[in-house]
């Protein structure tokens, strides 16, 4: 019997992982709906990779269920396993090999015929751009290409679903793009990506939703915009020279919910409702009482201002 609803991927309901005493997941579900990305986010210790490793079939739950393209992994781990590929933080590929060596090795191992190993080998060194590099050892590789021959590694078999557990640490701004541009690829072509990842603006650019985990339950769950709006509106921040004119605006602004950070005596915020509307009101206001802002910024609500708000308080 399947879990969930129609159309997803992925369905994990009620999963429960000790090691010892610690609740690694504590009751976690979610589902990843075909041919999208949900972001997996957590602080370290969290129970991000714990739930990957269920889902790849290296660990057994201790309660619960998931099942990845309909099998479940408990009952049908072989079945999972020829479904999904695997990239983590650590490349998986052989040093000692070349790029072209290891994808062959790799596509034999997957019960593709010799030509087949060969002619997928030379379409994912074009994909991922290592075909100059494809007769080098691997071990000459810089890490954004290992990493990339580890995300095209997990590719040879054509998995429908592709679990990357933080596929970008360590890489530089340039290499993180790349790969970036790799999995949107991926996802357009179809594929179903479970992404663990602590970088925030990773989150906000690849996933369609996000599940926040915090000490091994659920702690949230929405697209990017929908976790956001949970933080608030964008706010109009303004800078004054002294804290006495800070309190000065406070008081002609007193009916617009202004609020004064505790930590910058000489900064207000107002809520931005209504738009470039409340700007010019905010600023007429200021004006006609004579206190002017040496500082005017707008500042939205952002992933990394949820992951905050969620983990600091466990709510």
């Amino acid at each position: 019997m399947s879990l969930g609803h129609q159309g997803a991927a992925i369905r994990v309901a009620g999963i429960v992982k000790h090691f010892g005493d610690v609740r690694a997941l504590d009751g976690v579900s979610f589902e990843v709906a075909t041919g999208t990305v949900l972001g997996l986010l957590g602080p370290n210790g969290a129970g991000k990779t714990t739930a990957v490793r269920v889902l790849n079939t290296v660990l057994l739950p201790d309660a619960g269920r998931a099942e990845i393209a309909g099998f479940d992994v408990v009952d049908s781990p072989l079945e999972v396993r020829r479904r999904i590929g695997l990239a983590g933080q650590y490349a998986a590929v052989d040093e000692h090999l070349t790029g072209r060596e290891n994808l062959r090795l790799i596509g034999r191992l997957s019960h593709l015929s010799r030509h087949d190993a060969a002619a997928r080998a030379d379409e994912l060194l074009a994909d991922f751009a290592l075909t100059d590099a494809a007769d080098r050892m691997v071990k000459t590789y810089s890490g954004g290409m290992r990493r990339r021959l580890d995300l095209a590694a997990a590719l040879v078999a054509h998995p429908p679903v592709v679990l990357l557990d933080e596929p970008t640490t360590g890489l530089d701004p340039a290499s993180r793009l790349d790969l970036w541009t790799v999995i949107e690829q991926l996802v357009a072509d179809g594929t179903t990506v479970l992404l663990t990842t602590q970088y925030l603006e990773e989150a906000d650019r690849l996933a369609d939703r996000i599940v926040v985990i915090d000490h091994g339950h659920v702690v949230a769950e929405g697209t990017p915009n929908e976790l956001k709006r949970r933080i608030g509106e964008t706010t109009i921040h303004l800078t004054f020279a002294d804290a006495a004119v800070a309190e000065r605006a406070v008081t002609v602004l007193d009916d617009l919910s202004v609020t004064r950070p505790v930590a910058d005596p000489l900064s207000i915020n107002v809520p931005l409702l209504g738009g470039p509307a409340r700007v010019r009101d905010v600023l007429n206001r200021l004006g006609d009482a004579g206190v002017e802002a040496r500082n005017i910024d707008l500042h939205a609500p952002t992933l990394d201002d949820v992951f905050l708000a969620l983990t600091r308080s466990g709510s």
